[in-house]
């Protein structure tokens, strides 16, 4: 299992304060850089020579069931060629820091409703022996919430379009981002999404489902709803699916302004009832500080989608007291913070 390094990287002290807000039921600590540089970078001329980004990662252990110990970590990431069409790379890492890559694609576009935009921005979780992986279908024209299972990581089957374009109870364009709950709460599966309003206004929307292939929505409004003003007032997105404490559903989740610069944040929804919000952060978590988080094929965004329990190099007790958050820079990148766990996680952290 992986040691942490520990980064000299360190968020300034007003998103440190900011982030007090939510201390009450968030659990995670300050997050910091765990690598200075990129993780993943494009390479060669062909499917993903343009950018890698916006990664969804997972810890695989050596024998099933064994939660901690050996093991490795899978990273899918979308990749994007000269023509902006995205396909989903995987790599492996022993460490949670450097990969190594498959040469090609695991899901490259191929359906209609996947064709010439392709496969973007996925989410990963695992329900018994299966693991479910939700990602944009694009076709050039919409881009529409999609899901896939896969027991390998590497051999998927499509199960098609889970929440359709300019449907919905407030949405009126594009579906993306498709957070699932890793466990049902009242007897259904819940899943965090993003809708278009009808100011044209990005924001996260609420579905539950019996099967994870067929989704009702649960809200009459978006869950959690932009703020004018603030940095998440121009877009709401789910990040990675969240995770249950007994505290609540920690959701992180990537937010705009009006000058789309992205950055992170926390909500606290309850346990029983996840269209209850509880806290909310006041000021992002993480933001753009890097110049490759600043400048790539869209400036200023740090997007984060992968997010994994581990160990750092101090624990000796055998506890996961640490979470690797994997991100998408400037929409050409791959990086990795870390932020120590700060109070008991009784549920979600294995």
């Amino acid at each position: 299992m992986m040691r942490l390094m520990r980064s000299k990287a360190i968020l300034p002290l007003t998103l440190l304060l900011a982030s007090l807000a939510v201390a009450e039921t968030y659990p995670i600590g300050t997050w910091r850089r765990a690598s200075d540089s990129p993780i993943l970078s494009p390479r060669g001329a062909t499917w993903e020579s343009s950018g890698t980004f916006n990664p969804a990662v997972l810890f695989v252990p050596d024998k099933p069931g064994v939660e901690l110990g050996r093991g490795k970590f899978v990273m899918l990431y979308r990749a994007q060629d000269a023509s902006g069409t995205s396909r989903l790379g995987y790599a492996e890492s022993k460490d949670g820091i450097h990969f190594i890559r498959r040469p090609e694609p695991v899901l490259p576009p191929e359906t209609d409703y996947e064709k010439d935009g392709g496969v973007e921005d996925p989410r990963l979780l695992k329900f018994g022996d299966t693991y479910y992986l939700t990602y944009a279908g694009y076709d050039k024209k919409d881009a529409q919430l999609c899901l896939a299972t896969s027991h390998d990581l590497i051999h998927w089957e499509r199960k098609g379009v889970i929440l359709p374009a300019y449907k919905g109870n407030w949405n009126k364009g594009w579906t993306k981002s498709g957070a699932i709950v890793p466990e049902k709460i009242d007897g259904k599966y819940w899943m965090y999404w993003l809708g278009t309003a009808a100011d044209e206004t990005d924001q996260m929307g609420l579905s539950y489902s019996a099967d994870l292939i067929h989704w009702t929505e649960a809200t009459q409004t978006p869950v959690l709803p932009r703020r004018p003003g603030k940095f998440d007032s121009r877009v709401v997105e789910p990040g990675p699916p969240p995770i249950l404490t007994r505290r609540g559903i920690v959701l992180i989740y990537n937010g705009a302004d009006d000058n789309l610069v992205y950055r992170t944040a926390v909500a606290v929804f309850d346990r029983q009832d996840p269209r209850k919000l509880i806290s909310r952060s006041e000021a992002p978590v993480f933001a753009p500080e890097r110049e490759w988080e600043k400048v790539g094929q869209v400036p200023n965004v740090v997007f984060v989608e992968g997010m994994v329990a581990t160990r750092s190099a101090e624990d000796v007790a055998g506890h996961w007291d640490y979470f690797l958050f994997y991100y998408g820079a400037a929409d050409k990148y791959v990086g990795v913070a870390e932020a120590r766990v700060t109070s008991p996680l009784t549920d979600g952290t294995h």
